[in-house]
């Protein structure tokens, strides 16, 4: 099987862990040991922010970022649907209310004039997702939160090397929420990093991370234990490092699969505007019918053919039992979308041959199927 993602390790960073296992420092309590200090610098340095603050998953990057931005009980948030449960989820923990709102159909990223109407005077912030890698049109989105003072949180848990105009994802908003859980484009196994250029909310961010501790025993803020550990950040200097030899590994796999898909007419390929560069997290097609049951078909049987194909996201948040106690909303594009999408493999450690094999089997299957 040719898996959707997998995480690219090697013996630099298995030197990496043995390394903080012989400095006998796994952790610190201020949440930053040595070698998290030096990630967040790294990291910073990578993406282009004045700051950033490792986290032990991308979850708790975006809950601590809320918390900081001053989001409390009967607050909302406006955030798209068709996401990762996690992007709705802090909001709740939060003791806010996640607004759902819909997507643009080429991107499936947030829609920008769908998040200007919904704002009111409880709207305390939004959080626009880098849907599968592509940068979402933040020009839009960052006027409309300056006109109506909210505050912009950046969901790049898949957008690592991301661009929108010359800029990387990470310093497009008010705050930025990354994830290196496994699969990502890159990993430390869990963690997360929030990137910022605003002083104030990462001095807040560091309080949250360790139980609002200014002092040791000293609790001045709402906190959580939201610490890196050590040896997740060994990995990710190094998996930092490595990460634009990926990206381009990325690139080049979406190029070939594009120019050798472009053919099937029942498929839609992914898209990149012209000033955005994708990560090519995920490489997401579209079935041109709208129809879940054959796409679930056409997953089922390209896993037969050994491809490991994937549906990112088949039901959207507001059409989840928990999420629709929060009332009805109707969101057209969302709901399409998600019986459309199927992933397929994209990442750095394909072959060739592989890449052949996925190509060929998307039109045997297609054709299996004479999916119009």
């Amino acid at each position: 099987m040719i898996p959707i993602n997998r995480p690219m390790i090697g013996e630099e960073e298995i030197q990496a862990v043995i390394k903080v296992l012989r400095s006998g420092i796994l952790t610190e309590k201020s949440g930053c040991g040595p070698f998290a200090s030096k990630f967040e610098k790294a990291f910073a340095d990578y993406v282009g922010s004045k700051y950033a603050i490792s986290l032990n998953n991308g979850t708790s990057a975006l809950h601590a970022a809320l918390i900081a931005a001053g989001v409390r009980p009967k607050d909302e948030v406006i955030v798209p649907s068709f996401t990762f449960v996690a992007t709705a989820e802090v909001v709740v923990l939060a003791g806010a209310r996640p607004v759902f709102v819909d997507i643009d159909p080429k991107t499936y990223c947030m829609n920008p004039e769908e998040a200007k109407n919904v704002i009111n005077r409880r709207t305390k912030a939004m959080i626009p997702v880098h849907l599968y890698g592509h940068p979402c049109d933040m020009n839009p989105l960052i006027e409309c939160a300056r006109e109506h003072g909210i505050v912009v949180i950046e969901d790049a848990a898949q957008a690592h090397g991301a661009e929108y105009k010359g800029k990387k994802a990470g310093v497009l908003g008010d705050l930025a929420c990354f994830s290196f859980y496994a699969t990502k484009n890159m990993t430390t196994g869990e963690g997360g990093m929030i990137t910022t250029n605003n002083e104030e909310l990462t001095e807040k961010v560091r309080l949250i991370r360790s139980h609002g501790e200014k002092k040791p025993y000293e609790t001045v803020m709402i906190g959580h234990n939201y610490r890196l550990p050590e040896i997740e950040a060994a990995i990710g200097i190094v998996q930092l490092g490595r990460l634009p030899k990926f990206l381009e590994a990325r690139r080049k796999n979406a190029t070939f699969l594009v120019k050798e898909l472009l053919s099937v007419e029942s498929l839609q390929m992914p898209m990149e505007h012209d000033e955005c560069k994708h990560s090519w997290y995920l490489f997401t097609v579209r079935l041109k019918e709208s129809n879940s049951k054959i796409r679930n078909k056409m997953v089922k049987k390209l896993r037969e053919e050994h491809v490991g194909a994937a549906v990112y996201y088949p039901i959207p948040i507001h059409k989840m039992p928990y999420y629709k106690l929060l009332g009805k909303v109707n969101l057209p594009e969302t709901e399409e979308a998600a019986q459309q999408v199927i992933s397929l493999p994209v990442h750095p450690a394909i072959q060739e041959v592989e890449l052949d094999h996925i190509v060929s089997a998307v039109k045997k299957v297609v054709a299996s199927l004479a999916i119009n």
